[in-house]
């Protein structure tokens, strides 16, 4: 049996994620070791690992660095029970170590939670709500939305979450464009969709939600320019990362134009500054980074590992690795 140990900072987020009996089920596919390493403890364990092969971790990973992994002459593979890998996968990568990521298991919740903001959305629930808050503005024609037949839902992004929302959308008929420079033509025809320009994605959404990767490239690419063309009506959601968008400009519109809605999942700093907008602006509507999985929801992503697990020792192919090649169209 090939030797394996759990890696992470927080013990709890181990139980956490390998709940529901996942550990004993790692357990008995391979020799594990006793113990959790952790950067604190690493130099304790290190040559007890030196026949170490695999690490099955999740949320917390320890950030090892060239002179831990010069310690693990065997190490092959990490199975990371979460989603991004930006913050510790580069250093395994270019130590000739495979990475794979759960990311495809988390992007399912976030997509059926956006899923279910873009229906209501649509059905115009959010600014209806505000109008209902009284009665006299319950009886003097409450906003209504455009219903969910026809509407434009202007996508940023069509990696795994985009990808899942796409097919989860496409019963309600609606007409999906997106912004990725990254998708394939070929890939866009596959999924029905129709690629156009980042400026067009604002212009033309009914409904714009941001799922683009959290990288230098990306950083503050959302900005005035592009929240200023939008509709009277639109809604913004995101549930990708803060770091995207430069929220002055956001609120900025978002005072202007109190027709305007935005969702957001996330921000930065998560929570927000205490003196936020955020918190006092009646058409912005905060949730703490829920989209993603959580509960028992989490369990989905060490079925995920375990399954690629599985395929690695079967030498078979794997479905869920990630390579410097497309680290960084990763959310």
């Amino acid at each position: 049996m090939k030797k394996a140990a759990f890696f992470g900072e927080r013990q709890e987020r181990l139980d956490y994620v390998y709940a529901q009996d996942r550990r004993e089920q790692v357990s008995n596919l391979v020799d594990l070791y006793p113990h959790r390493v952790e950067l604190d403890n690493f130099d304790e364990h290190a040559d007890a690992l030196q026949d170490l092969e695999v690490i099955f971790t999740t949320w917390g990973m320890s950030e090892l660095q060239k002179e831990h992994l010069d310690q693990l002459p065997n190490l092959k593979i990490v199975f990371y029970g979460a989603g991004s890998v930006q913050k510790f996968a580069r250093p395994l990568l270019d130590h000739g170590i495979k990475v794979c990521s759960a990311w495809r298991a988390n992007a399912v919740p976030v997509a059926e939670y956006t899923l279910a903001q873009i229906l209501l959305a649509n059905k115009g629930y959010y600014r209806n709500i505000r109008d209902c808050q009284t009665r006299e503005g319950r009886t003097s024609n409450p906003f209504k939305g455009r219903g969910n037949f026809g509407v434009t839902i202007a996508l940023l992004g069509a990696g795994a979450i985009g990808s899942i929302l796409i097919n989860l959308l496409k019963p309600f008929h609606l007409n999906i464009i997106t912004f990725d420079p990254f998708l394939p033509d070929e890939r866009a025809q596959e999924l029905g969709i129709k690629k156009v320009s980042l400026e067009d994605a604002f212009r033309q959404g009914d409904i714009i939600s941001n799922h683009l990767a959290n990288n230098e490239q990306t950083k503050g690419m959302l900005h005035g320019a592009h929240f200023s063309q939008m509709q009277d009506h639109t809604t913004f959601i995101n549930t990708g990362r803060g770091a995207t968008i430069v929220e002055a400009d956001l609120i900025a519109e978002l005072q202007k134009r109190p027709t305007l809605t935005a969702l957001l999942d996330v921000t930065l700093p998560e929570p927000p500054e205490a003196n936020s907008p955020f918190y006092t602006l009646p058409n912005v509507y905060l949730t703490s980074h829920i989209a993603g999985s959580l509960n028992d929801e989490v369990v989905r992503m060490a079925d995920y590992m375990i399954e690629e697990f599985q395929r690695y020792e079967n030498e078979e192919s794997l479905m869920h690795e990630v390579t410097l090649e497309i680290i960084d169209t990763m959310a």
